[in-house]
């Protein structure tokens, strides 16, 4: 059997050149893995290791927007923005800005013995801060009058340092003192005041006190009326049961609720069968006052009676025993029972001639009305404020009641002198003030007769619900 040729050769070498190389990439292969894997961990170190500033985002995609106030008095300093680590923006500085404005009220209620002093003490504000208040202006003078029962408002910061007052003067208005700029500031603010009309009718069984707040007439509304029929009616003495008045009268709301009764607009009186009508008249300077229906004036140049509702416990008698000297004394005056205390009004304008003490009269004080007329008021506790020469005018306090001098009881004797000689005070007749002017005739028809007719109205409507 014959071999297999393989036709080669043998003076050819044989080709070894692919084993070789072969046996050569294998090595450089993996130095170069080697060389490259270094190069990656070197960069990378290099670049973990780089400061933050250096750090350029090539998006806007981490930015966040802080969206700033205006520009305003209030207006907040511009937040510092941080970066941290994490390319997060922090938001601390703006927060603690915004807490460091934030305040809390309180109400403080003042007990008895309370002054601003001690309230600051207990509350632990500077005194400082009471010093800067207590200075501003005549509008703080209120804070020295506060009341137990009233009500205070504070407003302190985070720091407990107080920023702000408020004190209700009345119903209506409010003291508000608040600091800005480091400085505090002192107005008055008022509340808007609804006014509305209502009217009242009644009848006189009682007393005219007694049957005027079964009504739900306020102490004050019942005093006004009293003063404007004080000339003509002598509420003391003369009412008689089956008298009736009828009123249209302000009434006052605030937020809704009614605070007080205001000024009476109109009002009749009906005594012993005599009707008596008045009306309010303001002029152009704001000054106001009551007068009938045809233009004159309610007001007469005395009043009546020195003291409202007192009881007469001795009328004018020149024929009267003496209930201490039991003896024939004419009484030249009328005694009104009045307890200790118990404020003298002068019945009319004038000038006082004497104060001191008059004999068996005790206290007294002598008024001189121009030329024609004086008045005397006796037996008094203390005096008012008017010394000998001072004028005084109709209304204000002369004196309060006592037992001064030969007097069984608390009482006022009072006399009127007319030329010199003694009149009875109850029975007296007096000029009337003077009556509208002419030239105000027009305006005071036109101002008064809608006030007229709503009371009027109200007349008729309570006769026809009886």
């Amino acid at each position: 059997m014959m071999k297999p040729s393989f036709n080669r050769d043998f003076k050819i070498p044989m080709r070894t050149t692919s084993v070789h190389t072969r046996k050569l990439q294998l090595p450089a292969f993996l130095i170069g893995t080697i060389i490259l894997l270094a190069t990656v961990f070197y960069f990378k170190s290099a670049t973990s290791n780089a400061p933050a500033d250096d750090y350029k985002p090539s998006t806007l995609s981490n930015v966040i927007s802080i969206d700033l106030p205006s520009k305003s008095a209030d207006t907040l300093p511009t937040p510092t923005i941080e970066k941290n680590s994490n390319n997060t923006i922090s938001r601390a500085s703006v927060q603690s800005t915004t807490t460091e404005n934030q305040t809390s009220w309180k109400d403080y209620t003042v007990k008895p013995g309370d002054n601003l002093a001690k309230i600051f003490k207990q509350l632990k504000y500077s005194p400082t801060t009471l010093h800067n208040i207590i200075q501003l202006d005549d509008k703080t003078k209120a804070l020295k009058n506060i009341k137990p029962g009233q009500t205070l408002r504070f407003a302190q910061n985070l720091n407990g340092e107080c920023t702000a007052l408020e004190y209700d003067l009345d119903r209506i208005k409010t003291l508000k003192i608040h600091s800005e700029n480091a400085q505090f500031n002192a107005y008055i603010t008022e509340k808007p005041v609804v006014i509305t009309h209502e009217t009242t009718t009644a009848d006189i069984n009682n007393s005219l006190f007694y049957d005027a707040k079964q009504a739900g007439l306020s102490d004050k509304t019942i005093m006004e009326l009293a003063n404007i029929f004080g000339w003509d009616i002598d509420f003391a003495q003369g009412l008689r049961q089956g008298d009736s008045f009828t009123l249209l009268y302000e009434s006052k709301f605030v937020d809704g609720k009614r605070i007080e009764n205001g000024h009476i607009l109109a009002a009749e009186f009906i005594n012993r069968g005599d009707a008596f009508k008045a009306v309010r008249f303001t002029d152009g300077n704001g000054n106001a006052e009551y007068f009938s229906p045809d233009g004159k004036s309610m007001r007469k140049t005395f009043l009546r009676n020195p003291i409202h509702f007192a009881r007469v416990s001795s009328h004018f008698n020149l024929s009267r025993k003496h209930p201490i000297l039991n003896r024939i004394r004419a009484h030249k005056g009328v005694d009104y029972a009045a307890s200790s205390g118990t404020p003298i009004k002068s019945t009319g304008d004038g000038k006082v001639i004497f104060r001191g003490l008059k004999g068996g009269y005790g206290r007294v004080i002598i008024v001189q009305h121009g030329q024609k007329y004086s008045s005397l008021y006796a037996h008094m506790s203390k005096y008012g404020g008017y010394k000998k020469g001072a004028r005084i005018k109709q209304g204000q306090t002369v004196g309060y009641v006592g037992k001064s001098g030969l007097a069984t009881g608390p009482h006022l004797h009072y006399e009127l002198r007319v030329n010199g000689v003694h009149r009875n005070p109850l029975t007296a007749k007096f000029p009337a003030a003077k009556p509208i002017s002419k030239n105000l005739l027009a305006k005071f028809k036109q101002q008064t007769s809608p006030l007229l007719a709503q009371l009027e109205h109200a007349k008729q409507t309570q006769l026809a619900l009886n």
